[in-house]
């Protein structure tokens, strides 16, 4: 059965619960970020829709916060133009944000995880809005001693960090970890997560953001302005590279001969990138002792669950840049497109 808030046939119960967390807004819609075409954040606009529908499987979450992440400036730009493939004029999925954290408001009749009134926090395909559907495969429960702002952040950078570190690179205690693009969203997790996983970490970023690093336990910080990271002496156990702005051969230099690439995202593309850099580390990675590995984050509400317990604990915090409203969505995706930001972009929706 499919679940639409506006519907006169949903159960009583729905209508109550619903009914108490509209706030001011029309019954049956809600304000999201719409995107009416590709191209620069103008293209992103402030509108009322209809609220979403769930099936059987499906979790309806009223959004407390979202986070930006590279993705929605991609998406938004259509570029590279394999993004374009659901959609030549605008996106099929019209509303952007993937990473939100809010309270449960209805489920359907499969769902055995939540239930409405539970804090929860994850993914969702139109988080930039005010109710979102989601799956409870993509979502894990907040836990009280973190703010939804906070759990906001660690979808899609936590996870990314996370698995690209413990489950690709499979980072022992003791091993050194350099960390290229430190000083962003998923790089501010990485350093941290490889702390946590007993590394030497060495982090690489731009000036604004060498404090900063340092702060939250790199071991030594590399402005990249000042010192070029592959002509160095040293070898690492692990490269963790965000967004490949240097070539796998001069990478491979400060490679030890057993070590592992792993490679996030890539520099912008107009056709394929970041899928070529992607499919060049699959085509490499079967030669010689080093491995290169191709890595896009999956869905894992076990280790979103990890990464909320080691928030709440201190262990790893979120370090978020700017806040920014509902209504100045497309200024924060603006933002985060500049590469600019240090660590989150959040959006308060509620």
């Amino acid at each position: 059965m499919v679940f639409n808030p506006d519907s006169s046939a949903l159960p009583r119960s729905y209508g109550r619960f619903l009914g108490s967390h509209l706030d001011n807004a029309t019954y049956g819609h809600m304000k999201a970020i719409v995107q009416e075409g590709y191209g620069l954040p103008d293209v992103l606009k402030l509108r009322e829709v209809e609220m979403p529908s769930i099936d059987d499987q499906g979790v309806l979450v009223r959004v407390h916060a979202a986070s930006v992440n590279a993705l929605d400036w991609h998406i938004t730009r259509g570029m590279p133009y394999l993004l374009r493939i659901g959609g030549r004029r605008a996106p099929k999925d019209s509303i952007r944000g993937v990473d939100l954290a809010g309270r449960v408001v209805a489920v359907g009749k499969n769902v055995t995880r939540f239930k409405p009134g539970d804090e929860v926090f994850g993914g969702s395909n139109g988080s930039f809005a005010e109710y979102a559907p989601t799956t409870e495969n993509q979502l894990a429960s907040k836990p009280p001693g973190l703010s939804f702002e906070q759990a906001a952040t660690l979808n899609i950078a936590g996870l990314t960090a996370l698995q690209g570190l413990r489950d690709k690179a499979q980072v022992q205690a003791g091993q050194r970890v350099l960390i290229n693009g430190a000083g962003g969203g998923v790089g501010t997790f990485a350093v941290q997560i490889a702390k946590w996983l007993g590394a030497s970490v060495t982090a690489v970023t731009r000036t604004e953001s060498v404090d900063l690093v340092r702060s939250i336990g790199a071991d030594e910080v590399i402005d990249y302005r000042i010192e070029d990271f592959t002509r160095r002496s040293e070898r690492y156990d692990v490269l963790f590279d965000i967004g490949g702005n240097r070539s796998f051969a001069h990478c491979r230099r400060v490679m030890a001969p057993n070590a592992a690439l792993v490679a996030i995202g890539a520099p912008a593309g107009r056709w394929l990138a970041p899928a070529t850099r992607l499919l060049k580390a699959a085509a490499l990675s079967p030669f010689g002792s080093q491995r290169l590995v191709p890595f896009i984050c999956k869905r894992d509400p076990l280790a979103l669950a990890l990464l909320a317990e080691l928030t709440q604990a201190g262990t790893i915090f979120p370090v978020i840049d700017r806040r920014y409203t509902l209504r100045d969505a497309p200024e924060a995706i603006g933002h985060v497109g500049t590469g600019q930001a240090r660590g989150k972009v959040v959006i308060h929706v509620r």
